[in-house]
């Protein structure tokens, strides 16, 4: 893939970023760790405080990381930044609005492929990153657009109803980009996201086929 830009160009960006938001780091860890709370041990407003989250994360990157940062060095990052903004709203839509988001934490597969993703986004990924020699604050940390998609698909996998497919959309999409762009750059630990972006989005709708048939054989029953 020919970018337009050279990797030292790209982990710069990540020094100024990091640099620039500190200490928002550690705020964003605490948001995910609270999403992971409410998604675990489940009350009332649960579902609405994990999509707030999900939805502040992406339009976290979308206008911090893409339109402030990443557009130094590639005009194409306007795009990328405009499409988290438009998943973050969509976070705002379903999961606040419309609240046909819900989300709890369990032992099924897509609760343990769930659990394996958190943990690879926010413990896996940077280790990864330190022995790939991408050392803060010229890394990817938690809130910038990888890592922070990679939580996302967890989360998703940890819904308890089907999950709409246009909130997959943008996700999965940018999973197919930005992995693509950074395995070409040498960032290693985003093929992570490849997978991540696949497996989460194949099982998701796996369960959302098998929630709509289990609806119909119960509507097929009541009549």
């Amino acid at each position: 893939m020919n970018l337009p830009f050279t990797p030292d160009q790209f982990l710069n960006v990540f020094r100024e970023y990091n640099l620039s938001v500190w200490p928002m780091q550690i705020v964003l860890v605490l948001l995910g760790l609270t999403a992971i709370y409410f998604a675990v041990v489940r009350h009332k407003p649960s579902n609405m405080i994990i999509a707030g989250i999900l939805a502040f994360l992406w339009l976290w990157m979308g206008v911090v990381y893409h339109f402030r940062h990443f557009t130094t060095i590639n005009p194409a990052a306007y795009a990328f930044g405009s499409l988290c903004i438009i998943q973050g709203l969509v976070f705002v839509f379903s999961g606040m609005i419309r609240t046909s988001l819900s989300f709890e934490s369990r032992t099924d597969v897509y609760g343990i492929v769930g659990a394996v993703m958190v943990l690879y986004a926010l413990i896996v990924y940077p280790i990864l990153g330190y022995f790939q020699g991408h050392i803060y604050p010229h890394s990817p940390t938690f809130g910038a657009p990888c890592p922070t998609t990679i939580f996302t698909f967890a989360l998703l996998l940890w819904a308890d109803r089907k999950v709409p497919v246009y909130v997959l959309l943008v996700p999965f999409l940018w999973s197919l980009i930005a992995s693509s762009a950074a395995l070409s750059l040498g960032i290693l630990e985003d093929i992570g996201l490849l997978v991540s972006g696949l497996v989460a989005t194949v099982l998701i709708l796996i369960r959302n086929r098998r929630g709509h048939l289990q609806e119909k054989t119960v509507e097929y029953a009541v009549h």
